[in-house]
């Protein structure tokens, strides 16, 4: 029965690739560039006109008419550090905590994944409502916060249904932080910087992610309980709630 399972959703991703491959024959051969005129054929050359971009970038951002743009990339790196964080112990509570097998426990990760999922699309919903009345920055803050106090009253009870909510709620905050970060970014930013700022802001969403799933792995025990890794993202949650209700201010 796993075996059919398994063998359906690698024919399904099968063919989700294949209609990707179909629609993309619909498209020019030139509609992505390169641009011939200022293509670099070489690598280093390549790397290095990379890095000057990103920091030219990054220039561009520390500009004071734009400092709640950069807090924002901040903010929603951190956001998203969290989140990493929390999936790491989400994963291995379900795995050794809350079930006693490993399929048990897969089922269990998997529908703790669709409330975060559910929590993404809610966040789809409510952001555009909710950011037009407080603005972004203290929508963005207003989510922080109310993940600083719902996380580790969700989160440290370590029980299934507590988790599925607390699943739900960063969905929602964390893609909701996103929203708001990229309206920021989008109104605050040049048109002819706005590349480079988002190449900027996927390293640190990325880099982010990555450096949380290494620091979840030191500071979990081996059945995931960890009350340390909740308090601490909980304190994170809230230095960004503080911040961008202090730029929202201004």
């Amino acid at each position: 029965m796993i075996a059919d399972s398994d063998a359906a959703v690698v024919l399904l991703g099968a063919v989700l690739y294949l209609c990707g491959a179909l629609a993309s024959l619909r498209m020019a051969v030139s509609l992505l560039g390169p641009d011939r005129a200022v293509v670099r054929p070489r690598l280093a050359s390549a790397l290095a006109g990379n890095a000057r971009d990103l920091v030219a970038g990054l220039r561009h951002l520390a500009a004071p008419e734009r400092r709640e743009a950069a807090w924002a990339l901040a903010g929603m790196a951190l956001m998203r550090f969290c989140y990493g964080a929390l999936l790491v112990m989400v994963l291995m509570l379900c795995r050794y905590a809350l079930t006693s097998d490993t399929d048990e426990g897969l089922a269990l990760l998997g529908l703790a994944l669709g409330f975060s999922g559910a929590g993404f699309f809610a966040a789809a919903v409510i952001t555009p409502w909710a950011a037009g009345r407080l603005g972004p920055g203290r929508w963005m803050a207003v989510c922080a916060a109310s993940a600083a106090v719902l996380e580790p009253a969700l989160g440290l009870p370590f029980a299934t249904v507590p988790m599925l909510a607390a699943a739900f709620l960063l969905g929602l905050t964390t893609q909701g932080s996103k929203i708001a970060t990229d309206t920021i970014v989008q109104s605050s930013v040049e048109d002819s910087y706005r590349g480079r700022i988002f190449s900027v802001y996927d390293v640190l969403f990325n880099a982010a992610f990555v450096g949380a799933a290494g620091v979840a792995a030191l500071m979990l025990p081996p059945d995931g309980r960890s009350a340390p890794l909740v308090a601490t993202v909980a304190a994170v949650y809230l230095a960004v709630a503080v911040v961008m209700a202090r730029f929202a201010r201004q």
